[in-house]
């Protein structure tokens, strides 16, 4: 997903794997060890499938992969970041992302599975909402205002992350890429298009700005 909000210092209010820490640097352990991947982009066959399940936990090829999303999405100036973004067919997804009320959030989970959110208490909020993997253009969404995502962290063990308002909406667009959507998907026709024609004119721009950011941390 693409950010909207970039500010991350170090002592705002920070919540790693949803439990609250004092502080967290701006560029996390996992983005200095992790390596920089090409991400997917829309028409990549690898986004219009569902992902293999995890079902390795506490190897160094996962806490490798982890700290690779990491890094990847630090140099997109991404929210989150999905395994097939980056040509790996798996259900894991990254975040960093502060929300509307200054919490910084940063975790990756697992097998991600979305609570059902029962009609009485569902609230659609329309937002702008961006891709990595449609680089560029951002358009209007409904999203619920409130979602809570089951699954495992890298060692297998069992995680619940909930999250409000524009944390919300980064753990619905990444648990939607895993299982083959984009947010393409929910807009009309007219809109897919116009998306995709303001992407193809400003993708390069935006590679461009990607190569920049990893040259500048060297990766």
């Amino acid at each position: 997903m693409a950010v909207r909000f970039g500010d991350t210092s170090m002592d705002r209010r920070v919540r790693v794997q949803g439990e609250p820490v004092d502080s967290y640097p701006r560029i996390g352990p996992e983005v200095e060890r992790g390596e920089v991947h090409r991400i997917t982009v829309v028409g990549e066959e690898i986004l219009r499938r569902r992902c293999r399940p995890v079902t390795e936990f506490g190897t160094p090829e996962l806490s490798r992969l982890v700290d690779d999303m990491f890094a990847t999405n630090q140099v997109a100036d991404g929210a989150g970041l999905a395994a097939n973004q980056i040509d790996v067919d798996l259900q894991l997804f990254v975040w960093d992302v502060t929300d509307e009320w200054g919490v910084r959030h940063v975790g990756h989970i697992a097998n991600p599975v979305l609570d059902e959110v029962p009609a009485e208490g569902r609230k659609l909020i329309d937002e702008p909402e961006g891709c990595l993997s449609v680089p560029g253009p951002y358009r209007v969404v409904p999203r619920v205002d409130h979602a809570v995502v089951r699954g495992f962290d890298k060692d297998g063990e069992p995680l619940v992350i909930e999250g409000r308002g524009y944390f919300a909406r980064c753990l619905q667009h990444e648990t939607d890429h895993l299982y083959g959507h984009l947010y393409l998907d929910r807009l009309s026709k007219r809109e897919r298009k116009s998306a995709l024609r303001e992407m193809e004119e400003s993708k390069e721009e935006m590679f461009a700005r990607r190569a920049a950011t990893a040259a500048k941390l060297g990766k």
